[in-house]
């Protein structure tokens, strides 16, 4: 499979790519300075001949509401022109439902300085859903745990839980797990660590490389 990775410099992005090499794929990892996301005639060019892309970007200091409306809609209109590339979207927690069913950023407690990244983040998502691609949405469920060694494996949820944190190599499985998808849901899924039970399975060695589970999803359960 022919994957390209825009975002690659970042630590999400730097994951899964070497996830996918790891597994063999061939994998063209771009930096922000290698291919601009905004402009749909770079995207497309970085696209063309790709099966599925991975994006894990961020404005470095831009107003984030106007970045991430260029990047989504250079990104549709590019992946579009590409012929079919189908989009693994690194979103974030905060836009997934919490127990509630209300998303954390509509919530009266949301800090208001984090507010205006994840309504750019909103927009994006909205107009990735719109777009007629192929795609699905990948975040932690809650953060990431960047001093936490990896378990090798994760579980899949609908539901946010601000508290709850993923190792960034854990996180890559997923991203790369779904780019490998034929088909995609068209579905924003959190990634959540394994619970210990399953943690042992994986030490045990159980057969499975990538352990996987399902965690309670709303509106409805995620299929891994």
């Amino acid at each position: 499979m022919r994957i390209v990775i825009f975002g690659a410099g970042g630590r999400t992005g730097s994951t899964a790519v070497a996830e996918a090499n790891a597994r063999g794929h061939r994998v063209t990892s771009l930096r922000s300075a290698d291919a601009d996301i905004t402009a749909p005639e770079a995207v497309a060019r970085a696209a063309s001949g790709h099966d599925v892309a991975i994006v894990a970007v961020a404005p470095a200091e831009a107003d984030p509401r106007g970045f991430f409306q260029a990047a989504a809609n250079g990104l549709v209109t590019g992946l579009q022109n590409a012929g079919g590339t189908r989009l693994v979207w690194v979103s974030i927690a905060s836009l997934l439902p919490g127990a509630s069913g209300v998303p954390a950023v509509d919530t009266d407690g949301f800090p208001a300085e984090y507010r205006p990244f994840s309504l750019g983040h909103r927009i994006a998502l909205e107009t990735i859903k719109a777009s007629g691609l192929q795609w699905t949405a990948v975040s932690p469920a809650g953060d990431f745990a960047p001093d936490t060694p990896p378990t090798g494996g994760y579980a899949l949820t609908g539901v946010g839980d601000l508290t709850s944190r993923i190792t960034h190599a854990d996180h890559g499985l997923a991203l790369v797990d779904m780019a490998e998808r034929s088909g995609m849901p068209g579905e924003h899924f959190g990634v959540v660590p394994l619970s210990p039970d399953e943690e042992a399975s994986v030490a045990m060695g159980d057969g499975q490389r990538r352990p996987t589970a399902t965690r309670p999803c709303r509106p409805r359960a995620a299929v891994v």
